[in-house]
């Protein structure tokens, strides 16, 4: 299963989340159905469009903490300037999803970015 990672500005509107999430899964050739949950950082988790674009979904809101975005941040692949300034991390989008994918996650979509959003996809750790 994957989940989706997302950063966005405050002026995000849940069809822009819902409509990056879907370009995502289509670029990472998978389907609607093998989304999980759709994570973001906790500062932004209550934003009605973040809870709205996961009912929209139809998957579960994962709010990340803190420390566990800094845990993933090492397995970010996408360093950017703006992101380590805001957050501490090259890529809020993609740090969310793995941490909220669990410690032996992998990407398998890097960042991609809208106007008002950024979205990465990970898959959910298997058992060792």
């Amino acid at each position: 299963m994957i989940v989706a990672g997302i950063g966005f500005r405050r002026i995000a509107a849940a069809e822009d989340i819902v409509a990056l999430v879907e370009q995502a899964l289509e670029r990472a050739a998978l389907t609607r159905d093998s989304l999980a949950k759709l994570a973001t950082i906790k500062a932004l988790a209550d934003m009605p469009a973040f809870a709205e674009s996961a009912r929209r979904l139809a998957v579960l809101a994962i709010a990340v903490e803190e420390s566990a975005l800094a845990a993933a941040a090492q397995r970010v692949r996408t360093q950017s300037a703006r992101s380590i300034a805001a957050h501490g991390v090259g890529s809020v989008a993609e740090a969310a999803a793995l941490a909220a994918a669990g410690p032996r996650s992998e990407l398998v979509l890097t960042r991609i970015a809208s106007a008002s959003a950024t979205c990465a996809l990970a898959r959910l750790e298997t058992a060792p």
